[in-house]
């Protein structure tokens, strides 16, 4: 066989697999998220005025330009509270040790502002690391942020004067556009966030 015809051979070797490759990639299903709940449209944030863990204002806007997942909590509850800060933190971590190119903030909402002050609530989200920001301020303006995305919370009187606070235990994710992307449902675990996120993220 001449060189002529080992060059057309290989050429048209190549073109074969190379059409077999892109074949499969454009059929390839995309990956699609396991755990999160993708609202069809994201959905706009009513405007509120609250405060953050330093005192400064935080409103619709301060939600721009960062992902943002947010649980509504309150620096007294015994368990569910820390446990999702916890896991969120930890899926936060997870994502940059695997070289995550964008991040997202870590936002406590308190659904106890009477006794949650900027800075008690400053102390208790520096216990979960870096990119965790606490979130409080009067219960009516909690209130224009906790209905518009249907969080329930209300407030149960327990013995000699003390209360806690029943409250939804979903984690809301907020896309750069202050927008209402995403919601993830309890039980909540690291791997759920780990994996949903960077699709849910890349996907805008």
């Amino acid at each position: 066989m001449d060189s002529r015809k080992k060059v057309i051979i290989r050429m048209a070797v190549i073109s074969i697999v190379t059409g077999v490759w892109l074949s499969f990639w454009i059929t390839a299903p995309m990956p699609r998220p396991q755990t999160a709940t993708v609202l069809p449209a994201p959905l706009g944030l009513a405007e509120f005025s609250l405060l953050d863990q330093n005192g400064d204002a935080f409103s619709r806007a301060s939600f721009g330009d960062h992902w943002n997942l947010v649980l509504f909590g309150f620096t007294n509850c015994p368990d569910i509270c820390p446990l999702t800060l916890q896991v969120l933190a930890n899926a936060r971590q997870q994502m940059l040790e695997a070289g995550a190119q964008e991040l997202p903030r870590i936002v406590l909402v308190s659904v106890d502002p009477e006794r949650d002050t900027a800075a008690i609530i400053s102390q208790y989200v520096g216990n979960f690391g870096a990119g965790v920001i606490g979130i409080t301020g009067e219960l009516a303006e909690v209130r224009k942020l906790t209905d518009g995305l249907g969080v329930f919370f209300q407030k149960t009187s327990i013995d000699d004067g003390y209360y806690s606070v029943d409250h939804s235990a979903v984690v809301i994710l907020i896309d750069p556009q202050s927008n209402f992307h995403a919601l993830f449902s309890a039980p909540h675990e690291v791997a759920s966030f780990e994996h949903d996120l960077p699709i849910i993220m890349a996907s805008q």
